[in-house]
């Protein structure tokens, strides 16, 4: 693999090769496995980690519980707001469960790199599950307690935590390390499809069915998950140290030293926040749907608006072949982020709805091919030993830049106006990677 010498000297293993050499996968056959797809099937999604049947049964489980999470994550506003009649609290709530997925996705990436991945997805799909069953139980009593829904969501977000990093990190054991960027899109494409189905089913359950059964749905779902983590192969630490068996806040630290010393990983993580931070304008939608593309109805302007980034990021992923066999990895993230900066700068400037729209799903195009290039690149540069820290670390800026992005994109907004608020940040973007790629050749040189 070509690396700058600021990120070959740091590196404690090499990078290329496959999984199984590396990581003693017992799924996982050699590079350049298979016969290469010709024709229109160069074009389609990139199925090859689906013949691997340990990631099989990881991304099969995905499938149930993308769609499954995504009703408890419409029942619990919907349930709080029907409590207190304030948006506000919603709000609120959405800051109860930010603090503990922080805190327990930077412990939990230190806990996977110091215990059997199996066995922690086990415990932390059973947690989430109990605590999915929990919140069907308050909502069937009509216990009717902010506070008490709160509580759970706050637990919810901590196993959330505990678990993404040990099940994202394990990805690299399953498969080869060229199949990488196809197993990203996998299931990152699921991922995806739950953010348009989960809530849409969601709107279709409710009066049919009612607020409660969506949580016992979710619990259900979950118990899919933890009959296939079952079936997985151990996934036990490869060093048998016994600094390695604990898992601190010294671990944890280590592992933003770690990021801090090799360059392309504190790179990918710089670039994902600059697309975030400044080009991130869900919390101007309402905005935009009641004043700019209010001559469409209100209502359908904003579902469209939220509809159109996971539309485009599945889209996206349904033709993965396109882009999943790319070697040169950072300039793909590169290229993906400043696509991004483009597509909002476009959305920010149009008055039309369907162009608008059109603009979006561009973006999530766009935002579906950097996150395959850099959870590849996360899995590939890091050594096993770190890669749940690493992983813990990817879980709080994907949750945390959006966050950040609304309350700047509301300022702004406030300020000078939403049009100009979002085609502000979509040019700060597509500077801000430019100056990202000109600084700093480390990551536009990354490649496997």
């Amino acid at each position: 693999m070509d690396t700058s010498p600021s990120s070959a000297d740091n590196s404690t293993e090499p990078v290329g090769g496959t999984a199984a050499g590396r990581d003693g996968a017992p799924d996982a056959p050699g590079k350049g496995d298979g016969p290469e797809r010709r024709g229109w099937r160069r074009w389609a999604m990139d199925t090859r980690p689906l013949r691997r049947p340990a990631y099989r049964r990881l991304w099969s489980s995905t499938i149930v519980t993308a769609v499954g999470s995504q009703l408890t994550a419409v029942a619990v506003p919907k349930q709080i707001y029907d409590i207190t009649g304030s948006s506000a609290w919603v709000g609120y709530a959405s800051l109860a469960g930010l603090l503990p997925l922080v805190v327990f996705a930077l412990w939990g990436g230190a806990i996977a790199d110091s215990m059997d991945r199996r066995r922690l997805l086990l415990i932390t799909n059973v947690g989430i599950a109990v605590t999915s069953l929990l919140f069907f139980l308050q909502a069937v009593t009509d216990l009717d307690s902010v506070w008490v829904l709160m509580a759970l969501l706050a637990l919810q977000q901590a196993f959330f935590g505990l678990n993404s990093p040990a099940r994202s990190a394990s990805i690299a054991r399953l498969v080869p390390a060229d199949e990488l960027p196809a197993a990203n899109a996998l299931g990152s494409t699921v991922m995806q499809t739950g953010l348009v189905a989960g809530p849409l089913l969601a709107g279709a359950l409710i009066p049919l069915i009612g607020l409660s059964e969506l949580y016992l749905i979710d619990a259900l779902a979950l118990c899919v998950t933890v009959w296939a983590v079952h079936k997985l192969p151990p996934l036990p630490p490869l060093t048998a140290a016994d600094d390695k068996r604990r898992a601190g806040w010294r671990q944890v630290a280590e592992g933003f030293r770690y990021i801090a010393l090799h360059k392309v990983l504190l790179l990918s993580f710089l670039a994902d926040i600059i697309a975030m931070v400044f080009g991130m304008p869900r919390a101007l939608f309402p905005e935009l749907a009641a004043q700019t593309f209010a001559p469409y109805g209100e209502g359908l302007a904003l579902g469209l608006l939220f509809a159109a980034i996971p539309i485009g990021a599945v889209l996206g992923g349904l033709f993965s072949g396109t882009f999943s066999r790319a070697r040169h990895h950072g300039l793909m993230v590169l290229g993906a982020v400043a696509a991004w900066g483009v597509a909002v700068a476009g959305f920010g400037l149009s008055t039309n709805l369907w162009i608008a729209v059109a603009f979006l799903a561009a973006a999530g195009v766009a935002d579906m091919v950097s996150m395959v290039f850099r959870g590849a690149i996360l899995l590939s540069a890091a050594t096993d030993e770190m890669r749940g820290r690493m992983q813990g670390v990817f879980t709080v800026v994907v949750a945390g830049g959006p966050r950040l992005a609304d309350v700047l994109h509301g300022t702004a907004g406030s300020a000078f106006g939403a049009r100009a608020a979002v085609a502000g940040g979509g040019l700060l973007v597509v500077l801000g990677t430019l100056a990202l790629a000109a600084v700093t050749p480390a990551l536009r040189r990354y490649r496997i």
